[in-house]
């Protein structure tokens, strides 16, 4: 019983502090600000910033509500322990039980308030490359395709395929997708690195066990805002015939266009359109988003390079680890976080993934002073 009115005092203590970080009087002005927005004539005539501006709505709301609600519990619970009498054992199994539904959600909140750099509530690039491992890679990628795919489903995310490159026999050489929601940068930058798989390779006719790795890429998405100077001389634009699996990944089209940055070597390829003045645009972005998380990555004194392309995609620069034989395990190398639940990670269930790595990030900011 003691110990169950330390813990009430201990969360009371932790959601003060997240209540302070997040402060939600500058999120209720936010969200009125959005309601205003919304009644203007005008609010649908660009329907892709409209759709944003109505899942930033949305994540404002349900930020203010998960406060509202844990204040209240917090609130009741305390007042239950103050009556509750202590020879009542079922009463104070309830409080220890509510105890345990409120730190879960006091942590959730807790991950919000790690998601305050400038560029975590953007929109996220996501790429995804075949490393080291041959055919299996390219099959690993395609399967770290569907993972990342259905994280952001689950979560209400918009999810565009930029560009996608089948390999010949299977799986993918290449994709990247633009995923659209609030934080979605935030949430997926701990993402970046090489992952590595090991299973017995249904490639293989002698069933051996096979390592193989693909990089992940993660930048965000910016507006015309944010200026990113291109000069027209420094870009080598190609066009060619969109390829691939017919239209299991995108429309086909002959105008598919490539963009090469001759100053820093990144290549940016767009074949989702049907017109080559689309692509060409939405090529143009993700090169200004990642020219933009160059800078950003100079300023901050990162000495790693942001592009995973960039970096050796096999042993020694892997990030996570996923074994499929002959055990089921996946790691991360950074936070130590693990679980046995391949499936479903595989599945897209990668919030505890996310989360250590929030918490490990901020706990090295605060110990390195940053």
């Amino acid at each position: 019983m003691v110990d169950l009115k330390g813990k009430i005092e201990d969360l009371k203590a932790r959601f003060g502090q997240v209540r302070d970080v997040i402060g939600p009087e500058k999120l209720k002005k936010e969200l009125e600000d959005i309601d205003r927005k919304m009644l203007e004539g005008d609010f649908w005539e660009d329907r892709a910033r409209a759709k944003d501006i109505i899942r930033r709505r949305k994540w404002l709301e349900e930020t203010l509500e998960m406060i509202d609600s844990v204040e209240e519990s917090l609130r009741d619970v305390e007042d239950l322990s103050r009556t509750a009498p202590e020879e009542d054992v079922e009463t104070w199994a309830i409080i220890e039980e509510e105890l345990k539904t409120l730190e879960d959600r006091i942590s959730k909140l807790e991950i919000r308030t790690y998601l305050s750099d400038e560029a975590d509530p953007k929109n996220a690039y996501l790429t995804i490359q075949a490393g080291a491992g041959g055919v299996d890679a390219c099959d690993w990628a395609e399967m770290l395709l569907r993972m990342y795919r259905r994280w952001a489903e689950k979560r209400g995310y918009d999810v565009e395929v930029i560009d996608i490159t089948p390999d010949d026999v299977a799986g993918i050489k290449s994709a990247t997708l633009l995923i659209k929601g609030p934080y979605a940068y935030g949430y997926l930058k701990g993402e970046q690195g090489v992952h590595r798989l090991v299973r017995i390779s249904p490639f293989d006719a002698n069933a051996r066990r096979h390592t193989s790795f693909a990089a992940v890429t993660v930048v965000p998405q910016i507006d015309e805002t944010v200026k990113v100077d291109i000069k027209e001389e420094d870009l080598k634009i190609e066009t060619f015939r969109a390829s691939g699996a017919g239209g299991q990944y995108v429309n086909k089209t002959d105008t598919a266009v490539r963009i090469t940055h001759i100053p820093t070597g990144i290549t940016v390829t767009c074949q989702q359109e049907r017109s080559q003045y689309q692509n060409k645009k939405k090529a143009l972005e993700l090169l200004r988003a990642k020219l933009y998380q160059i800078e950003r990555q100079k300023i901050l004194e990162k000495k790693k390079q942001y592009e995973g392309e960039k970096t050796d995609i096999g042993w020694g620069h892997q990030i996570r680890s996923y074994v499929f034989h002959p055990y089921t395990l996946v790691k991360d190398l950074r936070t130590g976080y693990e679980t046995g639940n391949l499936e479903a990670v595989m599945d897209g269930d990668i919030d505890p993934f996310i989360e250590s790595y929030l918490r490990w990030s901020a706990e090295r900011k605060t110990g390195a002073g940053l």
